[in-house]
This record gives C-alpha cells, sequence and structure tokens, in this order.
C-alpha cells in the first residue's frame, strides 16, 4: 500500500501546474490531500477517474477554505466526513477512509499564524483530534495518519530553529503536544528510515529563494500506530515536486 500525503494550497491551483500530470506517472495507490479549497463540483474528476482513481472530499463551509480529499486507486470499505467535532467539522478538516482492518486518517490541522485566537483554538483541535484517535484505536487499531500537522517537531525538522523559537508551528507547546503524541503509541514513519536533518515538506511562498536554498520546515507527516510499525517499507519526501508551497511525503507499506 503506497500512501502520499500533500497540502495542495488549493487543489484547482495545483492541478493547472501539473497535478494531474504528476498523477499520471502513478506516485501512490491513494493520496491524501490538505487544503483543496474546493468542492468536488469545482474539479474536473474525469480526469481523475481516468488515471483510475476514485475521489471523496470533504470541504469547509467557508467557500475557498481548508478541506481535504482523498483520491484512490483501491476501493474503500467505508468513507467517514469528518471527525464528529462540530467546529473541525465545519472547517472539512478531517475525512478517513478504511482498506480492511487499516484506516487511513487525512488531516489538515490549524494553522495559528493569524493571531492569539487561531493558535488558542490549534491548540484546543490538538486535543480533541488525539483523543478522537485514541477512542478509534479501540477498535481500529491499524491507523495511517496523513497530513499537514503545521508543527516542526525537532530542531532537525527546521532550518532556523533558533530565529523561530516564537513563531507558530515551532512553538514548545505545540512540540511538547507532538512529543506527547508519539509517546502514545503513534510513530513518524519519515524518521525510521531517514534520521538525518534538511529534509522539509514547506517553504514560505512569501520569499521564493527559500525552497531553491532548502530553508523549510517538514510539517507534513505520515504517522502510523504501533501495530502497523513492521509493515513500514520506506518513506521519503519530494521536495522537487512542486505544485505548492508545500510537498508530497511518501509511505509504503508492506501488507501481508
Amino acid at each position: 500500500m503506497r500512501i502520499i500525503t500533500y497540502n495542495v494550497n488549493g487543489v484547482r491551483s495545483a492541478m493547472k501546474k501539473g497535478l494531474t500530470d504528476w498523477l499520471q506517472t502513478d506516485p501512490a495507490d491513494i493520496i491524501c490531500l490538505q487544503e483543496t479549497k474546493a468542492t468536488k463540483e469545482d474539479v474536473n474528476i474525469s480526469e481523475l477517474e481516468a488515471l483510475g482513481y476514485e475521489t471523496f472530499w470533504f470541504s469547509a463551509e467557508k467557500k475557498g477554505y481548508s478541506g481535504v480529499a482523498i483520491f484512490t486507486k483501491i476501493k474503500p470499505d467505508n468513507v467517514f466526513y469528518g471527525n464528529g467535532i462540530m467546529q473541525s467539522d465545519a472547517e472539512g478538516r478531517v475525512i478517513r477512509a478504511d482498506f480492511g482492518d487499516i484506516s487511513v486518517i487525512n488531516a489538515y490541522f490549524p494553522s495559528g499564524t493569524s493571531g492569539d485566537e487561531r493558535q488558542t483554538y490549534k491548540y484546543q483541535w490538538l486535543d480533541e483530534f488525539q483523543e478522537y484517535l485514541l477512542e478509534l484505536s479501540k477498535n481500529r487499531p491499524k491507523l495511517v495518519i496523513c497530513g499537514d500537522y503545521n508543527i516542526a517537531n525537532k530542531n532537525i525538522d527546521i532550518h532556523n530553529p533558533a530565529g523561530n523559537k516564537k513563531s507558530s508551528g515551532f512553538l514548545p507547546e505545540e512540540r511538547e503536544w507532538l512529543d506527547k503524541f508519539w509517546e502514545k503509541g503513534f510513530v513518524d514513519s519519515f524518521r525510521v528510515f531517514n534520521p538525518d536533518p534538511h529534509h522539509y515538506t514547506w517553504w514560505s511562498a512569501r520569499f521564493p529563494s527559500v525552497r531553491e536554498q532548502n530553508k523549510g520546515w517538514r510539517i507534513d507527516y505520515i504517522s502510523v500506530t504501533e501495530p502497523l510499525r513492521d509493515t513500514l517499507k520506506g518513506a521519503a519526501i519530494y521536495p522537487d515536486v512542486k505544485h505548492s508551497d508545500h510537498c508530497p511525503a511518501y509511505l509504503e507499506l508492506k501488507l501481508k
């Protein structure tokens, strides 16, 4: 099972920049997109269906905002839209697809960069989402959590840790939450295979040269629960794929 997570920062914009052409290369069986900023009706899905993808969308109530989608070549047994938490669901932040005994959750974590109110909500959302996952794992222990987590965890996950210690996305409280998240039975799949620094998934669009210089943040993750650790076959980040200010992250599971 090959899985990709990718914040496309507007799926229509990404498609104009060649997203569909990239999908033609068959990069994964399951593509989890965040920040789609569109509904299914806004997109020519026939192009995607022609590539063998069935598409599932969960959009925000606010037009052109947030939103998640799953494109899959493997038919899911069930798809669940939202996680049952009112504000999160209104913002189109979580979609889940079940494939046998594996659940793939695609989540767009809130950003706190716009001010204190959103930062406060981000902390609330993190706690609510974690509770949702822990409850789900009681009956569905094999979870894959894809998404833009909007948190760089360790110093090696950000180009300039000292200069960003007061920046949303690298605040001590956010990093501590993610540390405790890993301790609760979740595995950062990329770090199982890649312990080295300088691997990033997001670069500020305000300063285009920072991507060329690889001055970025690793804030996009595919984590799995412990029961899937032994199935991990490989993980990667694709910085040369450029339809967004993010890039895709990849995970392969070897299933029996």
